[in-house]
């Protein structure tokens, strides 16, 4: 059996390029594709040569859904593991996130943050702290 690895996760978002300007000052990432997708709609694909957000934009305005937790399917976070956990948290802030949830348990030390779409992102470190 061959072993998989995860390449992307594909979320929506009300301003699609606008979130992934923003993942990219913080993460260093780069912006690997963008243009049309499924029906004429928007897509941008950010991240690293090996995986990467996909962040959808129908034509129509977003909708609010209810708290992921509670919902069946919820996305409930996406996990982006750093080198440098301070180094991160300062690029989170200078974009305007507030970090929270601060904790260190095994295998590392990871803190919390919302974007602008309510999409939150757990920033995580195994380096020693």
């Amino acid at each position: 059996m061959t072993k998989a690895t995860l390449e992307h996760l594909n979320f929506t978002a009300t301003d699609p390029m606008s979130t992934a300007e923003r993942l990219c000052r913080v993460f260093d990432w780069k912006i690997r594709w963008f243009g049309d997708s499924l029906n004429g709609e928007t897509s941008v694909h950010v991240g690293t040569d090996d995986l990467y957000l996909a962040i959808y934009a129908p034509k129509e305005d977003v909708t609010d859904r209810p708290e992921s937790y509670g919902t069946r399917g919820g996305l409930n976070h996406i996990g982006i593991l750093v080198e440098d956990l301070d180094v991160a948290e300062s690029k989170v802030i200078s974009e305007g996130y507030i970090p929270h949830s601060h904790q260190t348990y095994e295998p590392g030390s990871r803190f919390y943050f919302h974007n602008e779409d309510g999409i939150e992102f757990e920033v995580v470190s195994y380096e020693a702290s």
